[in-house]
């Protein structure tokens, strides 16, 4: 009776995980992907460019900002003081003697 219930639980268990990577790699179960893609016609190609053309015509009318809005500029100092160097560790003198 115990091998038949731990036979049971594992083929659960094995169902149970192998279920996600079985369902990634069922075809058709998903959404199109282009299946149905139709090319476009030479006026459709034509009215394309034309939109894209005045999409980037319209970028380069939006003006540069000047300077990026920092909200803590007043909060710091104008130029950050720079840090004296690390002095050095004095280095111990050998207290071993030579016999």
């Amino acid at each position: 009776m115990r091998i038949l219930v731990l036979a049971s639980t594992l083929a659960i268990a094995t169902g149970w995980l192998a279920s996600p990577a079985l369902a990634q790699m069922m075809p058709g179960m998903g959404l199109p992907l282009n299946r149905d893609a139709k090319s476009l016609s030479p006026e459709e190609q034509e009215r394309q460019a034309a939109i894209d053309k005045a999409y980037k015509e319209s970028l380069k009318k939006i003006p540069n900002q000047a300077a990026p809005n920092d909200p803590w500029g007043s909060a710091r100092a104008a130029e950050t003081p720079k840090t004296a160097p690390a002095a050095k560790p004095a280095q111990k003198k050998s207290t071993a003697t030579a016999n």
